[in-house]
């Protein structure tokens, strides 16, 4: 009786060892057939009219399977997972940038400016810089920078946070090199104050100290506290501040900085000696200053803003009728000369010109 597998008649005479033993070392197990590139087509397959008796497989057919079937549902859940990050991506991105940024381009405007000069109404104190500090108003100020504290940066409708600080800071490096800077009280140099302001302004801003006029647009005062030189000198070098900042947005495109200081120095005579100075004292000199900043979106990244009004009240000084590129403080012991209101005549051409000047109210001097 034949054993399970072998032929109905046995195994074929003259083989030795019998007919599987030719091949026996060849294996069709599953991997085998899986990876098969040739495929013999079905019974049914085969009536058609086909011209092969076998196809060529595609690797990614499933084995048994009559049709190409991809395999695409990780590629879906991948697409799936990026549609959705970009989704989250964006949403965060509105959310975070304000929702309307409008590119605004505009013409800086020139500075106007009101110079006002203050009279003492008697001779002006003198005596040691930190006794005359203890009795007057400023004997509590904070000195240099510390005196222009920030105020608290918010967002507005159209300015990140980092952008209103970005404006409150340069309104203070503007006030801090123009005010406080002894380089520039001195006389010394002023391109730090100009490399602060908007490039359109920067022509106004030199033919201010070119060709100084009492006009409301070419007073060097309306830019800068500088004083002569070769008349005043510095008897401390700590200036006291105290003051306010605040911001505002004005258009959809630009955003203010109102400055509100007041400024008070210790002078003396210049090239007067030390026991000169003990002597006869140095005297205290204020001014009073109120910018309004304005920067819009090209000013921001270059940290540089338009001045648009300056206002100044400084003294003690005397009312002149001749404009000047320094203040012209009255020092210990001086008095002002009597001078009435500068005459203005409405029939002469050119820019319009008047004088204004005020009077020190006592209680502003130390001691008073």
């Amino acid at each position: 009786m034949a054993a399970r597998g072998d032929p109905p008649e046995g195994t074929p005479e003259g083989t030795p060892g019998g007919g599987d033993d030719e091949y026996r070392s060849v294996v069709f197990d599953e991997s085998f057939v899986r990876a098969a590139r040739l495929q013999e087509f079905s019974a049914k397959e085969r009536m058609g009219d086909h011209s092969h008796a076998v196809r060529r497989r595609d690797p990614a057919e499933k084995p048994g399977a009559g049709s190409l079937t991809p395999r695409r549902g990780s590629l879906q859940v991948l697409l799936l997972v990026l549609v959705i990050a970009v989704a989250f991506g964006t949403a965060v991105y509105v959310g975070v940038r304000p929702p309307y940024r409008p590119a605004v381009t505009r013409s800086a405007e020139p500075l106007r400016m009101t110079v006002i000069p203050l009279a003492p109404a008697g001779a002006v104190p003198g005596d040691d810089p930190e006794r005359l500090l203890r009795q007057s108003p400023a004997a509590k100020f904070p000195t240099g920078a510390s005196g222009i504290p920030l105020p608290l940066a918010r967002r507005t409708p159209h300015f990140t946070e980092n952008e209103v600080m970005t404006a409150l800071t340069t309104a203070k490096d503007y006030l801090v090199a123009s005010s406080v800077d002894p380089d520039v009280l001195t006389g010394a140099e002023r391109r730090s104050v100009r490399t602060l302001l908007d490039p359109e302004q920067r022509a106004q801003f030199d033919a201010s100290f070119a060709d100084p006029a009492d006009d409301g647009r070419h007073a060097p005062a309306g830019w800068l506290v500088r004083f002569d030189p070769a008349k005043v000198a510095l008897a401390d070098s700590a200036v006291h501040v105290q003051g306010t900042l605040r911001f505002a947005e004005s258009t959809p495109g630009t955003i203010d900085v109102m400055s509100d200081h007041t400024f008070v120095y210790a002078l003396r005579p210049a090239g007067q000696s030390a026991g000169e100075t003990a002597k006869q004292g140095a005297s205290l000199f204020t001014v009073r200053r109120t910018l309004h900043f304005r920067f819009d979106r090209d000013d921001l990244p270059g940290h540089r803003a338009e001045l648009l009004t300056s206002q100044v009240q400084a003294g003690p000084q005397a009312c002149s009728r001749e404009a000047s590129s320094t203040l012209t403080p009255l020092l210990a012991g001086a008095r002002a000369k009597p001078a009435g209101p500068a005459g203005t005549d409405p029939y002469a051409t050119g820019p319009p010109t008047a004088g204004l000047c005020g009077v020190l109210d006592s209680r502003a001097q130390p001691g008073g």
